[in-house]
């Protein structure tokens, strides 16, 4: 196994995982000055890959800028909120400066309130104890909201460097893209390493004037449903385009299958309304609770697609029981969630690993 490094990002290279740190194509790896095809993209095509690392390298590499001077920029998907925030945060970075970064504001409803969602986020936030100085919602693939982010980067950051840090399928890489369109435009970017020893890929991009933004790999999070699916079938539950909430009125004693990846059960309470915040692609079916599981084993891989699985995951799945509050969302780590109006008793069915939480209410009061 070769010990070479890429001498832009300092990763060793390897020629085996494409997504993880240092990877180049074998046809690379005999040129002297090689360099991964991260640092390739970016230097050629202005161009940022995303990376992935798993959650205890990445801890390591936040740990070593604990005592960096610098601006964080925390980059959060909107949809997938909750699975978006990083253990031990506030411990890592200490005492710096954080700016948190909504991202994909362009698939909510457009009747959402923005300013009233910023409110809300925030206040979520402070019961995480995470501390931030401000707060911008973005849509970096539509290219919306980077220029306030830029106004507010340089309002906060004094000349100081600029870490952009997040978990994975955040939108990380591409707003990291945004952020290189709008401070540079120059095609020739050096990519440098100012962490020498260490395997966890910083790219540092120049600001102009002697300060750095910093690309940090994303963090894998394993609880997500994203880990339970082939990359190819990521299209199905990752929404692209603006959600169009699907309103259920439900008895107690019915289910709603979402997909073949989760079974949202109503066990116990009055009449109530279950509004469902997934992809499109996602298919909805509802049945009755006392025949779910049956109902799940004839139409494993047929009415339940897409994405059709190698094997039916529910069957060795984690169960839930929640006690809610009317207004409360019940959310499945990089699935969706379910807007709850009234009290009731919910089982939640997912695949093993997978995580499954409850908030208020993240839309309510939003229009």
């Amino acid at each position: 196994m070769s010990n070479a490094k890429c001498i832009g990002c300092g990763a060793t290279l390897q020629t085996v995982d494409e997504n993880a740190p240092g990877f180049i194509p074998k046809s690379g790896m005999d040129n002297e000055n090689a360099i991964c095809k991260r640092c390739f993209r970016l230097k050629n095509y202005n161009e940022v890959m995303d990376i992935n690392v798993n959650s205890g390298d990445y801890l390591t590499m936040l740990n070593a800028l604990y005592e960096a001077d610098g601006l964080i920029v925390k980059v959060f998907d909107i949809f997938d909120f909750d699975s978006s925030i990083i253990p031990s945060f506030n411990r890592i970075v200490g005492d710096k400066n954080v700016i948190v970064v909504l991202n994909k504001m362009d698939i909510l409803p457009k009747s959402v309130n923005i300013g009233r969602l910023i409110h809300q986020v925030k206040f979520l936030l402070s019961k995480e104890g995470i501390k931030l100085v401000d707060a911008v919602a973005i849509s970096a693939k539509k290219n919306h909201g980077i220029d306030q982010l830029l106004k507010t980067i340089n309002r906060y950051r004094t000349n100081e460097d600029v870490y952009v840090v997040g978990t994975t399928n955040v939108g990380k890489s591409t707003l990291i893209n945004r952020l290189i369109e709008n401070t540079s435009g120059e095609k020739e970017i050096i990519t440098t390493s100012r962490f020498p020893g260490t395997t966890l890929d910083l790219i540092d991009i120049p600001l102009g004037d002697g300060s750095f933004i910093f690309d940090t790999p994303g963090i894998v999070v394993e609880s997500q449903m994203t880990r339970n699916v082939a990359p190819e079938d990521l299209k199905y539950i990752m929404p692209t385009k603006e959600l169009k909430p699907k309103t259920f009125q439900l008895n107690a004693g019915q289910t709603l299958f979402l997909g073949p990846l989760a079974a949202v059960s109503y066990v116990g309470g009055q009449d109530n309304s279950f509004t469902i915040y997934v992809s499109d692609r996602i298919k909805i079916h509802r049945t009755k609770y006392e025949n779910h599981e049956s109902f799940y084993d004839n139409h494993f891989n047929g009415l339940l697609v897409p994405p059709t699985l190698e094997e039916p995951v529910l069957d060795h799945s984690r169960v839930k029981t929640f006690e809610v509050e009317g207004g409360t969302d019940v959310l499945i780590s990089g699935l969706g969630f379910v807007a709850i109006r009234d009290s009731a008793t919910i089982e939640v069915k997912v695949p093993e690993h997978v995580e499954v939480y409850t908030r208020p209410s993240m839309f309510k009061g939003m229009n």
